[in-house]
């Protein structure tokens, strides 16, 4: 299920919760609407309202964190293919080939994640070439103790580069949020909004009301889960740290 999807599906829980009140308000017996059962029903709804909303505040600050550390993995990730690509440089003319597929695999990831609207770490020719790359690199003969050292430094970041390149890719089809977190918030949620206005007649304003409310919330899970996915979602991490460092390739 997409996240549009599940987000349709949580209006529509919480919206239909929201009715729900009007049929409640049919069938109970009036003396169950006294003030003193007034009074209970608002303070247990205040306790269920407050622990929903730590946890709400909870999912907020994990699904923040989760997209901020993707974003900071992509920046270091960058950074790594610069530090990569002058140590290839210093190695000597024997890398230019390395230096070569490392500019087309960088290239390639950008038009193929963000480019083209896909908003995925790019799969196939991309993540081939990355491993032709590591190849490439570790196919190097050094003629010395310093290239030596730079290549056993270069296989180092491009065993990096992969790992990460691969974390990137498996992030697409893993979503770490609790499926239980969200149905407990969801069904506490739902309590909330059949509570609301238990008292007040129907009408107009009120189910306009509902609906906005409900959709606010549905709003901001559909934020929660799309963070979630940096790399395939609609708010993606910027390229600009991978472009950046396309251009010093160019250098």
């Amino acid at each position: 299920m997409t996240d549009l999807a599940m987000s349709a599906v949580i209006f529509a829980c919480l919206f239909g919760a929201a009715l729900l009140r009007f049929w409640l308000r049919t069938v109970l017996p009036e003396q169950q609407l006294s003030p003193a059962s007034r009074d209970l029903i608002k303070l247990g709804i205040g306790t269920i309202a407050t622990m929903t909303a730590l946890v709400l505040g909870l999912l907020v600050a994990s699904a923040t964190g989760s997209y901020n550390a993707e974003s900071r993995g992509l920046t270091e990730f960058s950074a790594r293919i610069i530090i990569l690509d002058r140590v290839l440089a210093h190695y000597g003319p024997e890398a230019q080939q390395a230096r070569s597929l490392l500019k087309v695999a960088v290239s390639d990831l950008i038009q193929n994640t963000w480019a083209k609207g896909s908003h995925s770490p790019a799969v196939g020719p991309t993540g081939a070439r990355a491993e032709l790359l590591y190849e490439e690199i570790e196919g190097l003969v050094p003629k010395d103790d310093k290239q030596r050292a730079l290549q056993n430094r270069a296989v180092g970041i491009a065993s990096e580069l992969l790992q990460t390149r691969w974390l990137m890719e498996e992030q697409l089809y893993s979503s770490p949020v609790s499926v239980p977190l969200m149905l407990v918030v969801v069904f506490s949620l739902m309590i909330t909004f059949t509570s609301f206005g238990l008292h007040a007649p129907p009408n107009a304003m009120i189910l306009a009301t509902f609906s906005l409310s409900a959709l606010a919330v549905a709003a901001v899970m559909f934020l929660i889960l799309e963070m979630y996915r940096p790399f395939g979602g609609l708010i993606p991490i910027s390229s600009a740290p991978l472009r950046g460092a396309l251009r010093h390739l160019d250098q």
